[in-house]
């Protein structure tokens, strides 16, 4: 990583004004020529001591009482709005935003510190393994395949959660 001051003071404007870190390496791409990974610029953060803030939680929106507090059903209150499904296995295939699904494999490969599945929103899938080192290795099923920046970037954004979850 080669920034020099002035890059690593956009760097910090950019955590600071609540840039997440798929973000933060676009603008590196874009606006300094720097093409980094999502694990170096997760480490380019650590080593600048600034911590990304927290999206805020959008507030939730109820759906408005009939006049009176009754329901259309001639008195009988209204049904309770529908719980919230729990999320599923943190390990198991999610579809997410574009398309990518990530997979944890529960016997990790040999040599590698976690391992995994990943289908990308054309439909083609890859393994994945991280080593003791934090490099990312993708192994795609099609010879000479190479998914697009923003799957990659999407890759690397859900891997993170899985990582984090209560297995890690």
């Amino acid at each position: 990583m080669g920034l020099d001051d002035s890059q690593k003071l956009k760097v910090r404007e950019w955590i600071e004004s609540g840039l997440d870190l798929s973000e933060i390496q676009s603008k590196l791409q874009e606006e300094l020529g720097e093409n980094m990974t999502y694990m170096e610029v997760r480490f380019l953060v650590d080593d600048l001591g600034v911590m990304p803030k927290d999206p805020e939680p959008e507030p939730e929106v109820l759906p408005a009482e009939p006049e009176g507090g009754e329901s259309d059903s001639g008195g009988a209150p209204a049904p309770a709005p529908p719980m919230a499904e729990p999320e599923g296995d943190p390990f198991g295939e999610t579809p997410v935003g574009g398309g990518v699904s990530v997979t944890v494999d529960q016997i990790t490969r040999a040599g590698a510190l976690a391992s995994g599945k990943v289908t990308f929103s054309d439909g083609k899938s890859a393994e994945w393994t991280l080593d003791q080192m934090g490099r990312l290795g993708l192994s795609a099923e099609e010879p000479g395949y190479k998914p697009s920046q923003d799957d990659v970037m999407e890759f690397q954004v859900q891997l993170q959660k899985k990582l984090s979850g209560p297995r890690f």
